[in-house]
């Protein structure tokens, strides 16, 4: 009798053990594969997309088209707006700092979240977070308006970030500068609690212009 109760036991314990096992299979499962399924997803978007690595700015780009309407800007005829596909991944997380012409507006497609680092002259430096945490500050939309600075840092732990950017008027390459020096450090060093010299150093990266 006193056997068949303690078999009956060990029987009970080998069952919630069974049972603990396969609930922690199911929980650990996705989180083992999930780096990997991320991965695999941000490949499938370059490859699908026909997305290429952006020299200098970093990040990849695929470009989509522009308007069918033309302003007059500076004399010259441009389309009303560009489109692009924009994408940062673990590998290439930072579009480094650069000024454009244009008014850029980024639309979240999938993934993030995003940092966007904003430079307006006659303005702070701010910061906007490209992402779906509606309740702790993200947006979908990011606007930055034509004539500032900007550089945008994938957050730690997302895997990539997929992006439609409209340019207005349209993109071209005579109304970009990409990179700064430290003069432009030091007008933005401390207008922000994160823009320290060596932060801002990092949003530059590669692009660091001598005097």
């Amino acid at each position: 009798m006193r056997v068949s109760r303690v078999g009956r036991q060990l029987v009970v314990v080998a069952a919630v053990l069974a049972i603990a096992s396969v609930a922690v299979s199911r929980a650990e499962g996705p989180r083992a594969d999930r780096p990997l399924a991320e991965s695999t997803r941000a490949r499938q978007l370059i490859r699908q997309l026909q997305l290429h690595v952006l020299p200098r700015e970093s990040g990849y780009l695929g470009i989509v088209g522009i308007s069918a309407q033309q302003a007059q800007v500076h004399g010259r005829s441009l389309a009303v707006q560009s489109q692009n596909y924009y994408m940062l991944t673990r590998e290439l997380p930072i579009n480094y700092l650069h000024w454009l012409e244009p008014d850029d507006t980024h639309i979240l497609v999938e993934g993030g979240p995003v940092d966007y680092f904003i430079f307006c002259p006659g303005q702070p430096a701010r910061k906007q977070t490209l992402g779906m945490d509606l309740a702790h500050g993200e947006r979908p939309i990011v606007a930055v308006p034509g004539g500032c600075w900007k550089a945008l840092q994938l957050r730690p732990g997302a895997a990539y970030a997929l992006t439609v950017n409209t340019l207005s008027p349209e993109f071209t390459p005579d109304r970009v500068r990409i990179g700064e020096g430290a003069a432009w450090v030091q007008q933005w060093a401390g207008s922000a609690p994160w823009a320290t010299p060596e932060f801002l150093r990092t949003l530059i990266g590669p692009n660091w212009k001598q005097p």
